[in-house]
């Protein structure tokens, strides 16, 4: 998907599985915005929950046009995290990101175009962390 079909809002839940046992819960709004370099701006906002507590939650990425090779604009995208550092490409079906020494395995997966919802999913390994992720994105109804 072309990120710029998200621009809009979509609402996420997204459940979080730790190797341990424990597990969360999060939902709320994902927004996308075009910024004026040309940029795609994805903030979302929402409520991470776990037996006993709950707390809010923010994040901002970037999706990015990569460079062509003559320098200027490609045809892929990639997400940046909001300081700019690369995380991913954006891309349908397998994708792998170093975080030190963790590693994030996963995945977009989106329905036909204009899509009503999509899926992120992440396996994540190593010293530091072990858990599965997955996230559902859905337009809003109206």
């Amino acid at each position: 998907m072309d990120p710029l079909q998200l621009v809009g809002t979509w609402l996420f839940v997204r459940e979080i599985r730790h190797d341990h046992g424990a597990a969360y819960t999060a939902d709320g709004e994902a927004r996308f915005s075009r910024e004026d370099d040309g940029r795609v701006r994805w903030a979302e906002q929402g409520t991470l929950r776990w037996d006993g507590g709950s707390t809010p939650v923010t994040r901002t990425l970037f999706l990015v046009r990569e460079a062509g090779p003559d320098g200027g604009s490609g045809t892929g995208w990639r997400v940046t995290f909001e300081d700019g550092r690369d995380f991913h490409p954006w891309t349908a079906g397998a994708v792998e990101h170093l975080c030190g020494r963790d590693l994030y395995a996963g995945g977009v997966a989106v329905a036909a175009d204009p899509a009503p919802a999509w899926e992120l999913r992440w396996h994540v390994t190593g010293p530091e962390k072990d858990y599965l992720m997955h996230t559902r994105y859905t337009r809003p109804t109206r």
